[in-house]
């Protein structure tokens, strides 16, 4: 197969900083669409597979997952777009198309193995595939998405995967007008969960763990904001909640939480994956029929129709631009917190 050499950052090594590389990309097939990629989304995904923390990172690796950009060339089978159209990747670039999940537009939960936009095999070329944080990408037409004309192309990075990682769930447990969720976390997901839910017509509460981001889930659209190291606060809202969307990233104790469904009430972790610690008290969850669930992303329909509400309602992420070559000062800022809320690299930046 005939490819494109093209600039990226990436890294050789759990250790090694992100850095100027080479990638091959493929030559746009009957069914591709090439992209020329404007703005990418840093996730902290992205900084857990360059820095192997989950253990399975082939190496090099070129991450990034929030994509937005221009097409440049389209297939002679593609009809979802044209050259000079806006478009964007999220998580997935390739799934079995036949598999019950997929049929049902479930391709994030492929029985045969979802394709990821970087650090997944690569059906064309061999190796790994490259993501984001590259000059373009060549995407099959069913996993690309359509941005709305109206959005800031920048901010709409993060929907591809901080957007669709709330929407999904909100979606799922039928989130509308009146309902009753509540965001643990005010990070790069937990905003989106705010913006979102309170889209949907939902009441909204912020569970924080210090004060002092009040204002900020205010001005996002939360409703109120409870102190969840606060007794009295967490006694004020018990079996309030239908839905409790948790974005934190890191091990936590989700047992007082649980204790603020209402009947039938879930919570839904999207932001850890591991073990729970301490261990989860079943008791409060059989005598009111409550759940703790996870979920993953979004297949790409609902994506579409994430992106598709977001232009509708004018809904974007909250973001500080970066150049390419900060990637490494923006992985050391992430974890201790320090961006507001979500990073995006002008790919301008490697361009030049």
């Amino acid at each position: 197969m005939e490819t494109t050499n093209v600039k990226a950052y990436g890294t050789v090594a759990a250790d090694a900083p992100l850095k100027q590389m080479d990638i091959q990309r493929r030559n746009a097939t009957a069914k591709d669409i090439e992209i020329d990629i404007l703005y990418c989304g840093v996730c902290h995904s992205d900084l857990h597979t360059a820095r192997n923390d989950w253990g399975f990172t082939t190496y090099p690796t070129v991450v990034g997952h929030e994509i937005v950009g221009k097409v440049t060339k389209v297939g002679s089978q593609v009809t979802k777009l044209k050259v000079g159209d806006f478009a964007a990747v999220g998580c997935l670039v390739g799934s079995c198309h036949t598999c019950d999940n997929c049929k049902h537009d479930l391709e994030q939960y492929c029985s045969n193995g979802w394709i990821g936009t970087y650090n997944s095999p690569d059906k064309y070329l061999g190796g790994m595939t490259y993501g984001g944080y590259s000059e373009k990408i060549v995407v099959e037409e069913h996993f690309v998405l359509k941005v709305p004309a109206n959005l800031d192309l920048a901010a709409t990075a993060p929907l591809l995967c901080a957007g669709i990682t709330t929407w999904s769930p909100l979606r799922h447990w039928k989130v509308g007008k009146g309902s009753k969720v509540a965001v643990v976390g005010l990070g790069g997901l937990g905003h989106m969960a705010i913006k979102l839910a309170k889209g949907l017509g939902a009441e909204v509460t912020l569970f924080s763990r210090t004060p002092g981001k009040e204002k900020d889930a205010l001005d996002l659209g939360a409703d109120s904001v409870i102190i969840s190291t606060e007794d009295s606060q967490m006694g004020s809202v018990s079996g309030k909640f239908d839905l409790i969307i948790d974005t934190v990233p890191y091990v936590h104790d989700v047992n007082p939480y649980v204790g603020t469904l209402n009947t039938s009430g879930t919570l839904v972790i999207v932001g850890y994956l591991g073990g729970l610690e301490p261990f989860l008290n079943t008791v409060p969850m059989i005598m009111g029929r409550k759940s703790v669930a996870g979920s993953l992303i979004g297949g790409i329909a609902e994506t579409q129709e994430m992106l598709d509400f977001c232009g509708k309602h004018n809904i974007v992420s909250e973001i500080e631009l970066i150049k390419m070559q900060d990637i490494n000062e923006a992985y050391e800022r992430m974890l201790k917190s320090d961006v507001h809320y979500r990073f995006v690299i002008d790919m301008a930046s490697l361009k030049g």
